[in-house]
């Protein structure tokens, strides 16, 4: 007999990375494996994949998803030897994650019940495993469940089950495909997930060794990853051209640079300085004026982020763009590449004086220092922004700010502290001072720059990294530690990142 087409007999079984339209399958799989417990929530699978794709496997078979494994990379010494499964998953949006840690951490793994039979677990482990290669990592450690305890909790101990298992004596579902994978058994963890009825709450934490691993390879292993930020608190004086502007902008960045900043941050609407020398001073016009040097704006900074080896934060300049304007933030990479932040909230003055109109979205951009996030002086005072910020992976919210008086400085500066606590990260915030007489609501200006840090005993007194005198022309330079975030959410005297109850809430970004 011949057969010519062979489609009718493959059975063609795919391992590939989770996608976001695969969701509600997803949640039906985790439904089949894990009854009564609490599924994946949507934002929950965002987060893991606009973190860590790599680390979010499924195992497709006839267009459907029959298994699947979720991990993140940590740097495990710094968690406790008893952490729980929300600890170590950042409560399953594993915003811990640190491409620079040494250990994959499984975080679940699932098979549909109809598929058990086929190696799927092996398959998947084995997929961690040359990840694990991939990114020469020293080890995979998991958090595994021991559900087959139910049927023996009111016979023998939890330790006494797991020595059986062991042995082989019993079989329990998890842990000995666990063991027939690889991975050695190193201890319990109590408290692990006590949603987990059948585990009575319990964990076994167990680890594989990557044979493969260099030591020697150029990975870097960080206790500290210092950044620092120079802040530009910018006298407005009235300016005759463009070169005029370029130069002390020039002067800044320069300064910046001979201190060896990875960033420097400038105030929001730098760009306003021009209008003291545009004719036309009705405001509405004279702002759709300023945005014609939108050109040569950014060709002067992109030129100096590269010249000086310094990330810029632009300030923020008025854009037209199809007739809207809008106030938005440029975001100057010292590798020449170019982001750009709307200003999403905007004031009553802003709107009758300019007319300017919100941007709609939340970046947060990858930098050779860590993620950041721009928020654009009054963006800094709805703390879900920052929320969102940080859930996307920010570690340093920059805050270009313009404010007439100190009462609208203090607005800035007490949210912009706030979400210091809230979040966990570290917030630049730049402001202009001097007098711009003759340019119609910019006449006078308020600022005390600063950098500011969460409230706790690693960080700096007051939570205030360093400020300027508060109405004259300066900057600061300083030091802040990013492994100081992590290890304060993890071991702070509070944990306000860990500890938000995102099952009572939850904020959900319209897109």
């Amino acid at each position: 007999m011949t057969i010519k087409n062979l489609d009718q007999f493959q059975k063609k079984i795919t391992i590939r990375n989770l996608r976001p339209e695969d969701y509600d399958d997803l949640v039906e799989l985790q439904k089949k494996c894990f009854p009564g417990m609490n599924p994946w929530t949507k934002e929950q699978i965002e987060s893991q994949l606009r973190i860590f794709p790599e680390g979010q496997i499924v195992i497709e078979y006839k267009k459907k998803i029959i298994a699947s494994s979720s991990s993140l990379i940590v740097d495990i010494d710094i968690y406790d030897e008893e952490h729980s499964w929300f600890d170590i998953s950042s409560k399953g949006y594993i915003t811990n994650h640190n491409p620079q840690g040494d250990t994959l951490y499984g975080i679940e793994i699932m098979v549909d019940p109809a598929y058990r039979g086929m190696k799927l677990a092996r398959r998947l482990y084995e997929a961690r495993k040359e990840l694990a290669r991939q990114k020469n990592l020293k080890r995979i450690v998991i958090g595994g469940r021991v559900p087959g305890y139910n049927d023996f909790k009111d016979k023998i101990s939890i330790e006494e089950y797991v020595d059986r298992v062991s042995r082989k004596i019993i079989y329990d579902p998890v842990l000995t495909t666990q063991l027939s994978n690889g991975f050695v058994l190193k201890r319990l963890i109590p408290k692990y997930l006590n949603t987990d009825k059948e585990s009575a709450g319990y964990a076994t934490l167990l680890e594989w060794t990557n044979l493969n691993y260099s030591p020697t390879s150029k990975k870097k292993y960080y206790s500290s990853q210092p950044v620092r930020i120079c802040v530009v608190q910018y006298r407005m004086r009235k300016i005759d051209n463009f070169d005029e502007f370029a130069r002390q902008c020039e002067y800044f960045v320069d300064v910046a640079s001979g201190y060896k900043s990875d960033f420097v941050l400038f105030p929001e609407l730098l760009t306003t300085q021009l209008l003291s020398f545009i004719d036309n001073k009705r405001p509405g016009l004279a702002a759709r004026e300023l945005s014609n040097f939108t050109p040569q704006y950014l060709e002067l900074f992109t030129n100096l982020a590269i010249k000086y080896n310094v990330n810029i934060i632009g300030g923020s300049h008025f854009v037209n763009e199809n007739d809207h304007l809008y106030n938005v933030s440029f975001l100057f990479k010292r590798n020449g590449e170019i982001g750009k932040q709307y200003k999403i909230h905007i004031t009553p003055n802003e709107r009758k004086w300019w007319g300017v109109e919100p941007g709609d979205k939340v970046e947060v951009f990858e930098t050779d220092a860590g993620k950041i996030s721009i928020q654009i002086c009054y963006d800094v005072e709805f703390p879900e922004l920052a929320r969102i910020a940080t859930e996307k992976g920010a570690d340093i919210i920059f805050v270009p700010f313009c404010t007439d008086e100190r009462k609208g400085y203090l607005r800035v500066r007490y949210c912009a502290q706030a979400r210091c606590v809230e979040n966990q990260v570290f917030v630049a915030m730049a402001g202009t001072v001097g007098n711009l007489p003759e340019v119609e609501n910019m006449d006078i200006q308020y600022a005390q720059s600063a950098i500011l840090t969460p409230s706790d005993f690693v960080f700096a007194r007051d939570g205030i990294a360093a400020e300027c005198t508060p109405n004259v022309e300066t900057v600061v330079i300083h030091d802040v530690d990013i492994e100081l975030l992590r290890k304060a959410r993890l071991q702070g005297t509070t944990r306000n990142w860990n500890d938000r109850r995102l099952d009572l809430y939850k904020i959900d970004w319209k897109e």
